[in-house]
Formats: structure tokens, C-alpha cells, sequence
């Protein structure tokens, strides 16, 4: 329900554990508020810690006023996010918002629109928190998987309507070797550098050369054309049958392992409009550089899904769970600036 609050009280009692679910599965309420400002009895914060260990609702701590700072500081690292105004430097379970309220608002009526995807949105970034990366990958590819054998995905692809296959080019992938440096490019500027299959095989066949070659000692990833990536490649969306090797082709076929087992050598430079796959994967790397006026969104769940290009994993390791939520949740381009502040991008070029 967009605009449902609770106290502290009430989550200690147990009132997001409450009908969870409706007749037909679907998930009900999706993400609900918690007042952070109001007053609470004493135990009652323990007792909301100890209903905050397992929990199925985003639930997302609102703060319009004075920051109560124990009930804060005690609760924010066990929520899915916390609201509060925006204008100081805040940690990581908090994001910044010049209304906490209305914000909360539109995260519900997002969430209210794919309850499947929010919930399991939420779930696995709280699971994946506690696993390896790779453990983490095979949590959200699984997760991937299930979501696009649902309506709400069916029901985004209904509306996306027929989708036209794009033509094959020579080099989806620009390779080039200068010394001891390995200077990769996403070569599809007409796609927008879309993370299609093509793509991203041409681009993990570039990844193993350097995995294979210890004189390789710097990788450098560029996109060209006007933007980095606009993330996986619409034409492709629903057009997996076989939904268990989907999983495989993604978590074992994929960019995310070799960029992470490559990290601490892989620099990416972004620039232009990043979306979906192209904030996800650039994440995995040890550093990550950004021209002005870059901008970065992660749409999934408004398709019904959610980030598959490990995204669930590499962004909570840069900005934390909580903000990877916001982003995830909100379908709101966050600015070059803000990524800073945040740890996604390490510096301006």
C-alpha cells in the first residue's frame, strides 16, 4: 500500500510479518515505511532488531526530522534503506532525499507495480550481503531466472511489444595491446553499446586474454560513441526458452567472474548515459572513472526483474545494499556527483 508507515513499536510486534502474501501468491505491501522519529518503550528496539533478523517486506526507515540517533543508529543497518533529508554526508544505509516522505511514497508505487520483483529485490541483496561473489552471483541469477518466468515480466514484454534483432557487425569488441597495458572497447555505438550475446562474449573472449597473460598488467575498458552502455540489448529480453542454461550462460559465460578475478588490474571509464549491465559490470572493477555529466540507472525492476548482470553483488561492495536498493528500486538516474559521493565511480576525468 503506497504511503503505509509503521512504528517501531509495531515492527517490534511483528506487523511486517503480517499478510504477506494475497490469495494468488502475489506479494502484498511490498515495501512499507518505518517511522524512525516517533517514540518507542523501552525494549522495543531490541525486539525490532530481532524481527529485522529475518524479514520478507522492503522495509525502509523514514526520518523527516531530528535523527533519533539511537533508534537509527541501531536500525538503519538492519533496514533495506533509510530516508532522511538530504544535505549532509551520511553513511551507507541512508540515502539522502530532500522529502523522506515523498520519497518513500514513490519507492511504494514503484514496488506496487512489480511486487514480485521488489520483494525478491530485497531478498537477495539481505542474502547476498553474507555470500562470496560468486555464491552471490549464482543467488541472483537464480533469482533472475524465476523472475522471467513471471507475469510481471510477461506483462513488460506485452507492452514493449515485438522487437527487431539486431544486425551482426565484424568486432562487437575492439582489442588493443600496447606493452604491458590491454585496452578493450565496446565496439556496438549504433546499439548504444547494448549488452547482448555478441557482445558479451566478444567481451569475456577479451577479459581471458589478459586472465591467460600475466604480462598483461593494466586493462583498460572503454565504450565508444556518445554513451558507455545502455545496458542488455531490448531485442534479447524474453528470448531464452531454456531458462536453467539462461542461468548458466549468464553466471558461467558472463563478464562479471573474469572482471572480479581481474579487479585488482581492470580500470573501466564511463561516460554518457550508463544503464543496467553498463553500471553493473563497470562496479566489478578495482577502479572506475566517470566523465562529467554521467549518469547512472538501473531499470530492472520496472521491467519485472531484477539487475542480472551481477549487479546485486558488485554495487552493494561499492555503495552498500541499502543504496544499491534505492537505485535498484527508484529507476532513477543518480548524477556523476552523487555516484562520487557514493563510492560507485572513484574519480572524475
Amino acid at each position: 500500500m503506497v504511503g503505509a508507515v509503521m512504528s517501531v513499536e509495531e515492527l517490534a510486534d511483528g506487523a511486517a510479518d503480517a499478510g504477506v502474501l494475497g490469495e494468488d501468491g502475489m506479494p502484498v505491501s511490498p515495501v512499507v515505511g518505518v517511522d524512525l522519529d516517533g517514540p518507542r518503550k523501552p525494549g522495543a528496539l531490541g525486539r525490532a532488531v530481532e524481527r529485522l533478523a529475518a524479514h520478507d517486506r522492503v522495509l525502509v526507515g523514514l526520518i523527516e526530522g531530528a535523527t533519533p540517533l539511537e533508534t537509527a543508529r541501531v536500525l538503519a543497518p538492519y533496514l533495506d534503506l533509510t530516508l532522511v533529508r538530504s544535505g549532509r554526508a551520511l553513511p551507507r544505509p541512508y540515502v539522502g532525499v530532500p522529502d523522506p516522505r515523498a520519497e518513500l511514497a514513490l519507492l511504494q508505487e514503484q514496488a506496487e507495480a512489480n511486487p514480485q520483483a521488489a520483494f525478491t529485490l530485497g531478498g537477495v541483496l539481505r542474502a547476498g550481503a553474507h555470500l562470496d561473489v560468486r555464491q552471490a552471483l549464482d543467488l541472483e541469477s537464480f533469482a533472475y531466472s524465476t523472475l522471467l518466468s513471471g507475469r510481471e515480466f510477461a506483462a513488460w514484454l506485452a507492452s514493449r511489444g515485438a522487437a527487431q534483432a539486431p544486425p551482426e557487425v565484424a568486432e562487437p569488441v575492439l582489442l588493443r595491446r600496447e606493452g604491458d597495458r590491454l585496452f578493450i572497447t565496446l565496439n556496438r555505438p549504433e546499439r548504444r553499446n547494448a549488452y547482448g550475446s555478441r557482445l558479451r562474449d566478444a567481451f569475456v573472449e577479451a577479459l581471458t586474454v589478459a586472465e591467460l597473460d600475466p604480462t598483461v598488467r593494466r586493462v583498460l575498458v572503454t565504450g565508444a560513441g556518445p554513451v558507455f552502455s545502455a545496458g542488455g540489448d531490448l531485442a534479447e529480453f524474453g528470448t531464452a526458452h531454456d531458462l536453467a542454461a539462461a542461468h548458466f550462460l549468464r553466471t558461467r559465460a558472463g563478464a562479471a567472474l573474469p572482471l572480479h578475478r581481474l579487479r585488482d588490474r581492470v580500470t573501466v571509464q564511463v561516460h554518457g548515459t550508463c544503464v543496467g549491465a553498463g553500471v553493473e559490470l563497470p562496479a566489478f572493477a578495482g577502479t572506475v572513472l566517470a566523465a562529467p555529466g554521467t549518469t547512472f540507472r538501473l531499470p530492472e525492476v520496472a521491467m519485472g526483474l531484477i539487475p542480472g548482470a551481477g549487479g546485486t553483488v558488485s554495487l552493494p561492495r561499492r555503495i552498500g545494499r541499502w543504496r544499491t536498493l534505492h537505485l535498484a528500486l527508484s529507476n532513477a538516474p543518480v548524477t556523476v556527483e552523487t555516484a562520487l559521493a557514493w563510492g560507485l565511480v572513484d574519480r572524475l576525468t
